[in-house]
């Protein structure tokens, strides 16, 4: 890897607050996922991404989510359940005009029935738009 792609590759995944030795667990995993960022994420913190299935204390979660996919607020819940003290959820969503588009309103409506708020939101790709979800009762 040059040192350009290890820069892009520490700017996006770093931009997420992702650092090596984090672990992440990831929900909603299809072959539409943006799998650069995937990469990008595994090479930044030195481990394979966690399944939905594993059962670490993990420091942050991704959730990829489509219009389509059932529950939010339950799959934000489960993505919590194994989710350290202060770690973060980053909910991604497909862009406007992409397919499983999710509207802004929706995770607005869904992130404080699971216990959690919105921070901050990212466009991590062409295709996925990020957002920052953290516990109301462990985060400031």
């Amino acid at each position: 890897m040059g040192e350009a792609e290890a820069a892009a590759v520490e700017n996006v995944a770093g931009n997420l607050g992702f650092k090596d030795g984090d672990l992440i667990q990831e929900f909603g995993y299809d072959e539409d996922v943006d799998f650069d960022l995937r990469d990008d994420i595994e090479d930044l913190t030195g481990s394979e991404l966690l399944t939905e299935d594993d059962h670490d204390v993990v420091d942050a979660a991704i959730l990829w989510w489509r219009d389509g996919d059932g529950d939010l607020v339950d799959t934000l819940v489960d993505a919590q359940t194994t989710l350290a003290p202060g770690g973060v959820v980053w909910l991604l969503t497909p862009k406007s005009g992409r397919d499983g588009y999710v509207p802004a309103s929706d995770v607005q409506e869904a992130a404080p029935t699971a216990g959690l708020h919105v921070t901050t939101s990212a466009g991590v790709s062409s295709d996925w738009s990020a957002n920052r979800l953290v516990n109301k009762r462990t985060n400031k």
